[in-house]
Parts: structure tokens; C-alpha cells; sequence
């Protein structure tokens, strides 16, 4: 099909080839542009190289972003999600802390978008859909018009065609690139011992009719399929992927309910499943994540995983080694909305020891961010701490008996006597406790384990 050809099957949306496209961008009247792109497992790879060859210098707005990104110095990288793409960028790398749902805000304010590369469907009736990646990429569509900029979407056959806020208008999108390749899907990984024992347990705290939220990994997946007896659930969650598909398939979920997510990853299966499906709907991350929305659901359990927790019930699950590896995420917006839900709840779940590091998951104290607080529960392979409304002191010792490995409990236990008698104290008392976790009889020099990207997938 020739250009012109296309120009008239895709009416108002203008599909150019590269040398256009090349030349828009090169033309743009800012010496350092910022680009919002589609991302985790959603990225605009034919788009993104465009830029690469177009812009000398720019700032490029993703979340969770995988694969392959520039390295050169002239090319910075803002999110407030850090995914493994970025994670090595050291000084070119602006991470953004805050909660998923504030994002779109930054785009009004702070950090308003000039371009915005987006990964769609093909049209279908006058709209093109964002397809598994719709979360903070409709506010920047609307911000980036509202002042002029540019929108330029890669049409890709291969991107299912999802419903919900994702559909857009062709007249909303600029310029149009066809380029067609597939989506990318996680890695499998080998699943650990305590997932399935955790995730009997976190199953048995949901009841029918009940709202999940969960994210991927090893413990949500299995919780999901532990949940197949369950009938009359929902799912309003920031990402889901294939348990979800699995669940509905099991007729657990209701289909009066639905489906509501922001984004989603997984096998080919899913991709599929979800294409033009009516019982899953994509909604933009202010919706999604809003804590308001989440409390609006009765029974609304939201399980998240942390890579520590200490006594005081803080989730650590940002940085490891002092250094960021992800971000807040949506984890402290579910969190709020679930322990505002009647009958709602806020579940961390973990396994006890990391085995790589030969470290507890508990800890005295977190030395890096706190990702989310005050958690209805905490689980592991050793059972189940209910924590709200109980008092500091009998938390701490909740988490000990009941979620801490065994071989911790003894250092746990000082720790947490030596916080009491020192609360008062000078700040040397709590360097004093501030020590890690290890076997017994030997300490380490550190408190966050030191873990590859591999290790992080089988804590999750």
C-alpha cells in the first residue's frame, strides 16, 4: 500500500514515513525537548530510535522501561519507576519519588511534555487504542496538545486493540508511524519454595465478592491461583497479567464486575485475551490509583511483596544497596485505599530469608525508603502477623513470632528490646541496633541485600 494509500485509509490521522518524521523532530524549537513514551513492556522501539537519530539532546519520560536505551550523556532519563533500562544511568538518571498516582500532575506543572511517543493498535473506527500500556500516557496526551507539541504514534498490528481510556481519537494523534513488531513478554523465572505456602495462606485471607489488587511475581500469581474456587471477585488493580486471565477462566471473577487495570504484561496468550475482550477495561492511572476510587470498593485486599520489613511495619521496596532500583509505584496507593475500604486489606507478603544474601527479609529498622506503612497484615511462609490496631510494641513482636524467620528471632528480639530502652536516647543508641540480620552468630556489613536482578524476581 502506497503512502498516499494509507493517508486515506487512516483519514484524519496523517501516517508519514521516516524522513518526515526525522524532519518534525529535528525541527523543534527546544534545545532540550522533553519525550514521554510508552513504557514497561509497551516501548515504541521504531519511534524511540527516530528520536535517537533526530534530537541531539532530550529528556525521555518512561516508566518501568525495558531493553535497550541511549547511553550517550546528552540523553536523560526521568521517571518516577525506575525499570532495568535505566537503572545503570547513574547521573543521567532523574528519578522522581512519588506515587504513581501524583504522576500525571507533573506533567500540568513541572515537567510538561513536548513530544509524546506513543505504541497503539492499528485504527479501528475512527480510534487507535493504547493497547497493554494506557496508565500516565492519556494525561500527556492531553497536556502536550493543550500547549502545542507534538503527538506521534507507532502503529503496530501486533498491539491488541484495548478498551477503555486508552481508545483515542485519530484526530488526537499527530503524525502516525507503521511499524510492526511484537510485544515483548517477561522472563519466566524458576518459582521458590514458599510461594505456594504464602500464597495458601494470603488465599484464605479473601472472601467471595471480594476486590483484588496484585501485582506480578511469583506470590501474586500463585495467590491467583489459589483464589480459582472463589466466586463473585473483582479486579481493580494497577497492572494485572496472566493469573488474572486464569482466574476469569475459572469463573471466579464476576462479569458483572469486570476487569480494571491501567497497564498489563505477560505471555502472548494474554495479549490475545485481552484484544477488543469487554470483560477487561484500561483505565488512566488517575483513576486506577486513586485512593478515593480504591476505598470505594468494599472488600478491596490489595497484596503487594517488599524486599524488607521492619518492625516498625515499613515495606522496603525501592532501593537495594543504597541505590534505587524501581519506586513508590502504585504499592502506597493501594495500600491507603484498601485500609479505607470496608472490610478492606493491605497485605505485604514475603518470603523470610532471602537466600542469595543468607539475610533475613525482617529487619530491625529500614536504612532505605519506607515504600508503604501501616499494612492490615504482614504473611510469609511462617504465617500470617495481623497488624492494624495493635500497638507498636505488640507488632513488633507479631512480626517476630509470626512472619521472621526462625533463626532471626533471637536478634529481632534484641533489637527490638534495645529500641525500647533507647527510644529516648541519643543517636548512637539506634546505630547500635541499626545491624543486619544474618545466621546466628554472624552479622553482616549491611542490612539491604546486595541481589542481582534474578534474585529480585524470585523475592517477588
Amino acid at each position: 500500500m502506497t503512502l498516499g494509500e494509507r493517508r486515506n485509509k487512516f483519514q484524519s490521522m496523517r501516517v508519514v514515513d521516516e524522513l518526515e518524521l526525522e524532519g518534525r523532530l529535528a525541527a523543534l524549537p527546544i534545545l532540550e525537548p522533553r519525550v514521554v513514551a510508552s513504557g514497561n513492556f509497551a516501548p515504541p522501539r521504531a519511534l524511540l530510535a527516530l528520536a535517537e537519530r533526530s534530537l541531539e539532546r532530550y529528556r525521555l519520560f518512561m516508566l518501568g522501561a525495558q531493553g535497550e536505551l541511549p547511553t550517550r550523556e546528552e540523553v536523560i532519563f526521568e521517571t518516577p519507576f525506575v525499570g532495568p533500562a535505566m537503572r545503570d544511568a547513574g547521573s543521567r538518571l532523574d528519578y522522581l519519588p512519588m506515587r504513581l498516582s501524583m504522576v500525571p500532575r507533573l506533567f500540568a506543572t513541572m515537567r510538561p511534555p513536548d513530544v509524546v511517543l506513543l505504541h497503539t493498535s492499528t485504527p479501528k473506527a475512527g480510534f487507535v487504542s493504547l493497547g497493554i500500556e494506557v496508565n500516565i500516557l492519556v494525561a500527556a496526551v492531553e497536556r502536550v496538545r493543550a500547549r502545542g507539541g507534538i503527538v506521534i504514534a507507532q502503529l503496530n498490528r501486533n498491539m491488541p486493540y484495548t478498551l477503555g481510556d486508552g481508545e483515542l481519537r485519530e484526530e488526537l494523534v499527530d503524525l502516525a508511524f507503521e511499524a510492526e513488531e511484537d510485544l515483548a513478554s517477561p522472563a519466566l523465572r524458576p518459582a521458590h519454595e514458599h510461594a505456594e505456602t504464602i500464597a495458601q495462606t494470603v488465599a484464605g485471607m479473601v472472601q467471595d465478592g471480594a476486590t483484588l489488587q496484585m501485582g506480578i511475581g511469583q506470590i501474586p500469581d500463585a495467590t491467583l491461583a489459589a483464589l480459582a474456587g472463589r466466586r463473585g471477585l473483582a479486579i481493580w488493580s494497577e497492572m494485572i497479567s496472566d493469573g488474572v486471565m486464569r482466574l476469569q477462566r475459572d469463573g471466579a471473577i464476576d462479569r458483572s464486575r469486570g476487569i480494571v487495570c491501567s497497564f498489563l504484561f505477560g505471555s502472548k496468550e494474554l495479549y490475545r485475551w485481552v484484544d477488543s475482550n469487554p470483560q477487561v477495561r484500561l483505565t488512566r492511572t488517575e483513576t486506577t490509583n486513586d485512593p478515593a476510587r480504591i476505598a470505594a470498593h468494599p472488600a478491596m485486599v490489595s497484596v503487594n511483596t517488599a524486599l524488607q520489613v521492619d518492625l516498625f511495619d515499613q515495606a522496603g521496596a525501592s532501593h537495594v544497596g543504597g541505590r534505587v532500583y524501581s519506586g513508590f509505584g502504585g504499592q502506597p496507593d493501594f495500600v491507603t485505599g484498601a485500609l479505607h475500604s470496608p472490610g478492606g486489606q493491605a497485605i505485604i507478603a514475603l518470603r523470610s530469608w532471602h537466600q542469595p544474601t543468607d539475610s533475613s527479609t525482617i529487619v530491625p529498622l529500614l536504612r532505605g525508603p519506607a515504600t508503604s506503612f501501616q499494612h492490615s497484615a504482614l504473611v510469609s511462609e511462617h504465617g500470617c502477623a495481623q497488624l492494624l490496631g495493635r500497638s507498636q510494641r505488640a507488632q513488633a513482636r507479631l512480626i517476630i513470632e509470626r512472619v521472621a524467620h526462625p533463626e532471626a528471632h533471637e536478634q529481632l528480639r534484641r533489637a527490638a528490646a534495645a529500641m525500647r530502652r533507647d527510644e529516648e536516647s541519643d543517636e548512637a543508641s539506634w546505630q547500635a541496633v541499626d545491624q543486619p540480620v544474618a545466621r546466628r552468630g554472624r552479622y553482616r556489613a549491611r542490612t539491604q541485600p546486595r541481589v542481582s536482578e534474578h534474585d529480585l524476581g524470585t523475592i517477588e
